[in-house]
């Protein structure tokens, strides 16, 4: 049983970081207790944002000895509402804002050790200043945190090539629910000594641990890059162009993304400095990044030779290659922009799902059909990761309808298409983790064996279910 912090206990919390890391007033504390979807809303006595691993540790000491609720947070641009507080005040939010560091980037080893709180575009940065390549990649890189990605085991557009953030993490450190810190920051390739602990940090959502540093996996950096929009007929046109990419590129095909029309279109009406993409308008079109790690010609000649295959064999109906850098930015603005651009179009019910690869364009087909009988003059707007199976399939309301109205069928639109998701072996969750939003539709997904081992884990590592409470897993 999870306690109400008393005033004198808050002021303890606060004593623990100084009064300038301990937000008590509601406007202070606003930006920590809602997400960017405005879909949560919580609150919350405090926040507090230490600033170094011992304070973090006093701070999860004294709750677990109190049955003090915290919520883990990092950048806050999580999507399922597993980083804002509830609405009963009973809950302190920690933030790891202030814990920004780069401790150390090892080029000749090929790692970086960053801080929970540095910024994904920062580390990016850190490891470009290096000559090498962090490859994680986001639309929100420019805001969210390594710990939330840690923590949600963050996907993005460089999955295809190097994997989710869980394939990206060498080491971690970790303060446990008890204030006890895990120092597992090893940057060793190879080490077969037990069970690989990290691993149950990495997607955890902050319920086991507070992940406060890591040590990331660097690449070597690409010599020269291509990127080109291509306008298709259909998803399985795409699905073909992928494979004829893949076949022809192997690990230097980086990038494949699925973007319908209407997608296109919002962004170009919503998102400023956007453009026509190509010359023929067309239902679909997929963005497709070569790197090469020889010069911008060898990746622009491998891009030239797959699309002139694809022309050949009646693939793809026009497409454009990036002439420039800046062309190549505007070109990922256009995918990077999808759901921002969705926002102005009203209210819009979002599902982060993946099914075999293979089975991409037979889905597609089926989830469209279904949610347009189901509701009549909605707007589906699914794009993605082709390249790994993982499509964002958002529905934007019909046009004039009442946006509440809309959105009250969440739950029952979620069924329609998770259901039909099931049909084909997929997830309900790719890549942005359970959260609050999909928490009770984990059991279902995972069945009881799994569900009792993840209690278990639980159990041992929060006996007292101090972190993150409700959130991926029921109390």
């Amino acid at each position: 049983m999870l306690n109400r912090p008393t005033p004198e206990l808050l002021a303890r919390f606060a004593a623990l970081v100084g009064p300038a890391a301990a937000l008590t007033d509601p406007e202070a504390t606003k930006p920590y207790r809602m997400e960017w979807r405005d879909k949560y809303l919580g609150e919350t006595p405090l926040v507090l944002r230490p600033g170094s691993v011992a304070e973090v540790s006093a701070i999860l000491a004294l709750a677990n000895e109190t049955r003090t609720a915290i919520v883990p947070q990092s950048g806050n641009t999580g999507l399922v509402g597993g980083q804002v507080p509830d609405g009963s005040g009973n809950e302190i939010v920690l933030s790891l804002d202030r814990m920004t560091r780069i401790r150390a980037v090892d080029p000749e080893g090929y790692s970086l050790t960053a801080e929970a709180g540095a910024i994904l575009a920062d580390v990016q940065n850190a490891a470009e200043a290096a000559d090498r390549l962090f490859p994680l990649s986001l639309g929100s890189e420019g805001s969210c945190r390594i710990g939330g990605n840690i923590s949600t085991n963050a996907g993005g557009t460089a999955v295809l090539a190097y994997g989710n953030t869980r394939d990206l993490v060498l080491g971690l450190e970790v303060v446990l629910a008890d204030g006890r810190v895990w120092e597992g920051l090893g940057a060793l390739r190879k080490d077969n000594t037990g069970y690989d602990l990290k691993q149950l940090f990495i997607g955890g959502e902050g319920t086991l641990g507070i992940v406060t540093a890591a040590v990331l996996k660097l690449y070597p950096r690409p010599k020269g890059q291509a990127v080109a929009f291509s306008a298709l007929a259909d998803p399985a046109a795409a699905l073909a162009l992928f494979n004829l990419a893949r076949d022809r590129a192997g690990h230097d095909l980086t990038g494949f993304e699925l973007m319908p029309r209407i997608g296109v279109d919002f962004v170009l009406r919503h998102i400023p400095g956007s453009r026509e993409p190509v010359g023929t308008t067309a239902p679909w079109y997929a963005l497709v990044e070569i790197s090469s790690g020889h010069s911008d010609e060898a990746a622009r000649s491998a891009i030239e030779d797959i699309l002139a295959t694809a022309f050949e064999d009646g693939v793809v109906a026009d497409a454009s290659i990036a002439q420039s850098l800046a062309e190549r930015s505007t070109f990922w603005r256009m995918r990077h922009g999808m759901s921002e651009a969705q926002k102005p179009e009203g209210g819009s019910i979002k599902h982060d799902v993946s099914v075999p690869v293979a089975s991409v364009p037979a889905f597609l087909a089926e989830a469209i059909a279904a949610i347009e009988a189901f509701v009549p003059g909605c707007r589906p707007v699914p794009f993605g990761h082709l390249g790994d199976g993982n499509i964002h399939f958002n529905i934007s309301q019909p046009v004039g309808a009442d946006k509440q109205a809309f959105l009250d069928r969440w739950d029952e639109v979620n069924a329609l298409i998770h259901g039909i998701v099931a049909r084909y072996h997929g997830s309900i969750s790719a890549e942005h983790g359970i959260g609050r939003l999909k928490r009770d539709l984990l059991p279902a997904a995972k069945g009881p064996v799994a569900m009792a081992m993840m209690h278990s884990i639980k159990q041992a590592l929060d006996p007292n279910g101090i972190l993150n409470p409700g959130k991926m897993l029921r109390p």
